[in-house]
């Protein structure tokens, strides 16, 4: 296969550890690029999922509390009872 010689800009700090990170991995960073590239092509778009937001501390745990059925409020009732616990 021919290889070709690409410019990409990134932040140098980034730049930094993934050199680091990849070399304790045994890869260069041409390397662990292409294998991101191959591993994009296989997968026919990112191989990893893309969001645009990180739940902050809080909502992380409400979500892990409501998956493990921990700290959950409810069933209620009545529409009355709801807005009572959330006026208490």
């Amino acid at each position: 296969m021919a290889k070709v010689s690409t410019n990409i800009t990134i932040d140098a700090d980034v730049k930094k550890q993934a050199q680091k990170l990849f070399a304790d991995l045994g890869l260069d960073l041409s390397t662990a690029i292409n294998i991101f590239l191959k591993k994009a092509l296989a997968e026919q778009g990112i191989p990893f999922e893309v969001t645009r937001e990180v739940p902050n501390a809080v909502t992380a745990k409400a979500i892990a509390d409501a998956e493990n059925g921990e700290d959950v409020y409810g069933p209620f009732d009545s529409v009355e009872a709801l807005l009572e616990d959330l006026n208490a």
